[in-house]
């Protein structure tokens, strides 16, 4: 249990030293836009993907003007969810069956 602990502090430590949450921005909207994660995107929900737009919108704006928000409005470790995730997980399922279905 004490493992467990000390790895999660760590976890929480190198999110905040990365700095994208405190451009309000979340570790899925980070992501390398590859084939994969275009197509996962096409598939988000319309309010996910606008929601997505307005951090990465607010997040380029704040880069250019060198600043970045306030504490109280930085992305918490705690509140990051990976919306991503479940759509990015089924497009490379279904690119590896077509791939293995190509080999036959």
């Amino acid at each position: 249990a004490g493992g467990g602990r000390l790895l999660d502090r760590i976890r929480k430590w190198y999110y905040n030293a990365a700095g994208f949450n405190k451009l309000g921005l979340m570790r899925d909207d980070t992501l390398h836009e590859d084939d994969d994660v275009k197509e996962a995107l096409k598939r988000l929900p319309e309010h996910l993907y606008n929601e997505r737009v307005f951090r990465i919108k607010r997040a380029l704006d704040l880069s250019l003007k060198h600043q970045i928000l306030p504490k109280d409005q930085w992305v918490k470790y705690e509140e990051d969810h990976r919306y991503l995730k479940p759509y990015l997980e089924e497009v490379i399922r279904e690119r590896r069956e077509r791939e293995a279905w190509n080999k036959k």
